[in-house]
C-alpha cells in the first residue's frame, strides 16, 4: 500500500509542477538597439511610438522584439532620418549612426 501512495504522490507532484511551469512568465527574446547621432535632442520613434530624445536612447538603448521595425529620428529644421531594421533572434546588437542634415533655407 505504501508503494501505491508513493506513486500517487509522485504523479500529483508532477502534475502540480507541470501546472506551475505553464504559469511562469516567459521573457520574449529581444535584440539590443544602440544609437548615436549629431543631434542629441532629436526625437526618436520606433514603429510610430515615441521613445525619447536621441541622447536618452543613446544612453539606455532599446530592446526590440524580433521582426522588422521602422526607426525615425526627427528635429525641426532637419530632414527626417528613417530606417527599417530587422531584429532577429540571437542576433548581435544593432548599431545605428544618425546624422541629421539641415533643411536648406
Amino acid at each position: 500500500m505504501a508503494a501505491g501512495n508513493t506513486r500517487r504522490t509522485r504523479v500529483a507532484l508532477a502534475l502540480v509542477l507541470l501546472g506551475l511551469s505553464s504559469c511562469v512568465a516567459r521573457t520574449p527574446a529581444t535584440v539590443s538597439l544602440r544609437m548615436k547621432g549629431n543631434m542629441p535632442d532629436a526625437s526618436v520613434t520606433i514603429d510610430d511610438q515615441y521613445i525619447g530624445a536621441l541622447a536618452y536612447v543613446a544612453a539606455h538603448g532599446v530592446a526590440l522584439p524580433p521582426g522588422t521595425h521602422r526607426i525615425t529620428v526627427e528635429k525641426a529644421g532637419y530632414f527626417t532620418w528613417d530606417r527599417l531594421v530587422e531584429a532577429r533572434n540571437g542576433a548581435q546588437p544593432i548599431h545605428l549612426q544618425v546624422q541629421l542634415t539641415p533643411v536648406p533655407d
